[in-house]
């Protein structure tokens, strides 16, 4: 039986995500097959945890029961494979990535080329672009830079260039609210993204790597419950996921084509979910995003694309530890 360490938590603003991912991962994963040890990271410490799994949807794992790890490399060591479900920073940076290939560990993800560069998302489109991987208008802003005019008709989206789940992100109509929001999404980085903000389907499809083959799925769409798919309208208040998007057929096939392609670009492995625009008045499809890490909450749309595909969450992570 292969001995599984799950790493969640992290130091992002994506923690409570992380311990909502673990818990469906210990409620999904094939306990025939796999002894599984959850470890949480709080403020660059690990601890083992042993306690009900409700804790971590109500983000109180640090109350229950906790082993505190004092040697982490010789702990991590004793495990087959590492799945390290930590989104944002940390995890989809490379940072662990890194700390494992140092000491051979075998591990879950991309490694460190994979994720620090599509974590970046300027890094991300400057390359996806070099490729003829369509994409919206966008100008880069960093930090302490005065910005008097843009190169965009408004309404524009404003988003940090490294952060996941819609944290920071915002649309400006005028040069007013643009300013509140350069200084709202400078809250999470320091380097934003300003893009022209069209009326579109927000689109997404999981890749699944199995036996050296990617496999891109079907499509899915969002309905947000906001303007667009942010942070509230992802995990509060509960957006519809239609699977499949009612698509013609040639631009489920383009997705899937440019999913693919992006996969292999960016050099990634094992797992991703990349997420797209389709502006229906010009039948034109933009790439948006791509999430090294994806969710896997109970409504996470990367496992439900792949569920609905006929691989169920239990096969799901049993193809991702072998």
């Amino acid at each position: 039986m292969k001995k599984i360490l799950l790493l969640f938590g992290g130091n992002s603003y994506e923690h409570e995500i992380s311990c909502k991912s673990a818990k469906t991962i210990l409620e999904n994963i094939d306990k025939n097959k796999f002894d599984i040890t959850p470890v949480g990271i709080h403020k660059h410490s690990w601890y083992i945890f042993n306690d009900n799994l409700d804790l971590l949807t109500q983000n109180k794992w640090l109350e229950g029961h906790i082993q505190k790890i004092d040697n982490i490399i010789e702990f991590i060591k004793q495990f087959d494979k590492v799945f390290p479900i930590i989104h944002g920073n940390d995890g989809e940076t490379g940072d662990l990535s890194g700390l494992f290939n140092l000491f051979n560990i075998p591990y879950v993800g991309s490694n460190i080329k994979g994720h620090s560069i599509s974590y970046d998302k300027e890094i991300t489109k400057i390359i996806c672009s070099y490729h003829n991987i369509p994409q919206v208008p966008y100008i880069t802003l960093h930090k302490n830079k005065k910005i008097k005019k843009i190169n965009l008709d408004f309404p524009v989206i404003i988003k940090p260039s490294s952060c996941g789940s819609s944290i920071g992100i915002n649309i400006a109509n005028n040069y007013k609210e643009l300013n509140k929001c350069i200084k709202t999404a400078f809250k999470y980085d320091n380097k934003i993204i300003i893009e022209k903000f069209i009326k579109a389907r927000e689109l997404e499809c999981a890749i699944l790597e199995k036996n050296n083959k990617i496999i891109p799925s079907i499509i899915g769409e969002i309905k947000s419950k906001n303007t667009f798919y942010d942070y509230e309208s992802k995990y509060i208040l509960d957006s519809n996921l239609i699977i499949p998007a009612n698509l013609p057929n040639n631009i489920i096939k383009q997705i899937q084509d440019y999913s693919s392609q992006i996969f292999k670009i960016l050099s990634l492995k094992d797992l991703s979910r990349i997420d797209f625009l389709y502006d229906i008045d010009s039948n034109k499809i933009y790439f948006n995003e791509v999430n090294t890490i994806p969710g896997f909450t109970s409504i996470s749309m990367y496992p439900q694309l792949l569920n609905h595909q006929g691989i169920s969450i239990k096969e799901l992570i049993t193809i991702l530890l072998k």
